[in-house]
């Protein structure tokens, strides 16, 4: 899926969940002076950032479909290896990397096993292929609470829940899949605070990934109405979000 947005829109809808993941995603990654490591799904860097602090520039590189994402990233960070290409088909030499790293991005791929795969070939032997995602098919993602007012209005509404590695112990069965070995998954979640509602509700309405989408295609009323149903779930302002990811690390054999 490519995410034709903006990366300011990105960033206000999902950064202020995916920048706090990421510290805790780059922890699980165990990186280390001298490593190479590959972003998957960049986006506009939430990821990348927090690689380019604890390795430097020149040891990262980063690949997005979004033409938005991949000038932004580009434009922030001009020493990064930015390119624009689907983890499907990795424009980088086998064994080039220490570490590749997909951060909310497999349930997005067109084919997981086969992305998975690609960024087991870039890795070089040994070295750790890690991917999260947010828990949506157990309803403790950052977006729960959306999708449960969705469905209380329309319950034939797609969803996210049935994306692939959005249910406990798929990441590990799609690595397995793709011929990972040591695969262990894990759990990580983060906590962000909102002050009034409005900060919570505003950034669904800029068109980011599947939920943006979906109010995108309402109208006035109908999107009133599902605001309002919003609210009445939400617990009073100011109010915190605990969003959910599942986890996995594996490393490729030798």
């Amino acid at each position: 899926m490519t995410f034709s947005v903006s990366a300011d829109a990105y960033a206000r809808f999902m950064g202020r969940f995916s920048e706090p993941l990421a510290e805790r995603f780059a922890d699980v990654a165990q990186l280390r002076a001298g490593h190479r490591a590959l972003d998957v799904g960049c986006g506009p860097g939430a990821l990348t950032a927090l690689l380019v602090e604890r390795l430097g520039a020149d040891a990262v590189s980063a690949i997005d479909p979004s033409a938005p994402f991949v000038a932004a990233l580009r434009a922030r960070f001009p020493e990064v290896d930015v390119r624009s290409g689907v983890a499907e088909q990795l424009p980088f030499p086998d064994d080039g990397f220490d570490l590749a790293l997909a951060q909310l991005v497999v349930h997005f791929m067109a084919n997981p096993v086969s992305g998975l795969r690609e960024m087991a070939r870039v890795t070089r032997p040994g070295g750790l292929v890690a991917a999260c995602v947010w828990d949506h098919a157990g309803g403790a993602g950052p977006l729960s609470t959306f999708w449960r007012a969705v469905h209380d209005i329309d319950p034939e509404a797609p969803g996210e829940a049935n994306l692939a590695g959005t249910g406990g112990g798929q990441l590990a069965e799609l690595c397995a899949a793709a011929g990972l070995a040591h695969i262990e998954p894990l759990s990580l979640s983060v906590t962000v605070r909102f002050p009034t509602f409005d900060d919570w509700w505003e950034p669904f309405t800029f068109g980011v990934g599947p939920a943006g989408a979906y109010v995108a295609q309402l109208d006035d009323r109908q999107r009133e109405r599902l605001g309002a149903r919003c609210a009445q779930l939400m617990p009073p302002a100011p109010f915190e979000v605990t969003a959910a990811a599942w986890c996995v690390r594996a490393r490729v054999g030798a």
